[in-house]
């Protein structure tokens, strides 16, 4: 039980900026538990959630939606962006598999790296501006019931970001060692489906108190799909992955996830505009 608890404690430490605690033998029973991510998850996306209730409650929308994005990366740290920032300048660098992993562990920030995180930051932003409008448009202008979805769906990006890291991992080859080969070789199938198993309840529920349940869910295998193909472009490029394109996997598959949700809401408010 001591163990299981230093792994809680640690996962909070290694994924989050909350102040805990962190030692190297809370990192190796964390790692012995990566299924934990999504207990994390759910914890950040809970604080995020009732964060971005708060605001929408008592902000104007644009200045409370980059509130949040502000708040995100408070809580969770810049590691992540870091690593979109690494994947662009990997991507974009000229040349053979050799020379891109050198960009892509190059500590100097190229300009694929700004443009990585300058299109990361605005999806991000945008898609809480859009699903404020369209939980708004769904509420019939009900300013309480539009910010509980957004609660709920803070909740369902931070666990379906998590589970893009866990496929990641699960799924990925390492290219070198580090924190991010430690985390391939700890996240066995077995250890994969129990995380899976979580977020797919958590999602689930999370949006079934406002009736749409399956919005979740969507969002869910969206995020998922999109850790695939960030997984797919790496092992083109870089003929494995590393802890940047695990990062990297987190950042898009919260914006994937809140996008996902914003069409679904979309759609329960008369049709995607394409559709009609």
């Amino acid at each position: 039980m001591n163990d299981f608890l230093l792994a809680v404690r640690s996962s909070f430490g290694f994924l989050s900026t909350i102040p805990v605690g962190l030692t190297m033998e809370g990192l190796d029973e964390f790692f012995k538990r990566t299924y934990l991510h999504i207990l994390v998850g759910a914890i950040l996306g809970l604080l995020m959630g009732a964060f971005a209730f708060l605001a929408m409650m008592t902000l104007p929308q644009q200045i409370s939606a980059i509130l949040i994005v502000v708040f995100v990366y408070y809580l969770t740290g810049l590691n992540h962006l870091d690593g979109l920032a690494d994947f662009g300048d990997g991507l974009t660098a000229h040349g053979s598999v050799e020379k891109k992993i050198r960009a892509l562990k190059d500590v100097a920030l190229g300009i694929g790296g700004v443009g990585f995180c300058t299109m990361g930051i605005l999806a991000f932003y945008s898609s809480i501006v859009s699903l404020q409008s369209e939980a708004l448009m769904l509420s019939g202008n009900d300013m309480l019931y539009a910010a509980k979805i957004l609660l709920c769906s803070m909740l369902v990006a931070e666990v379906s970001a998590m589970q893009c890291m866990l496929t990641i991992a699960a799924f990925g080859k390492s290219i070198h060692e580090g924190l991010g080969s430690i985390l391939v070789q700890n996240t066995t199938l077995p250890k994969y489906v129990v995380g899976l198993s979580g977020s797919v309840v958590i999602c689930s529920l999370a949006l079934l108190p406002l009736g749409i349940w399956y919005g979740g869910l969507i969002a869910l295998i969206a995020a998922i799909s999109s850790a695939f193909l960030v997984l797919n472009i790496s092992n083109r490029h870089f003929g494995g992955m590393n802890g940047d394109v695990i990062g990297t996997s987190n950042e898009v598959g919260r914006t994937i996830a809140l996008i996902t949700i914003v069409l679904v809401l979309s759609y329960h408010n008369g049709g995607i505009p394409w559709m009609l």
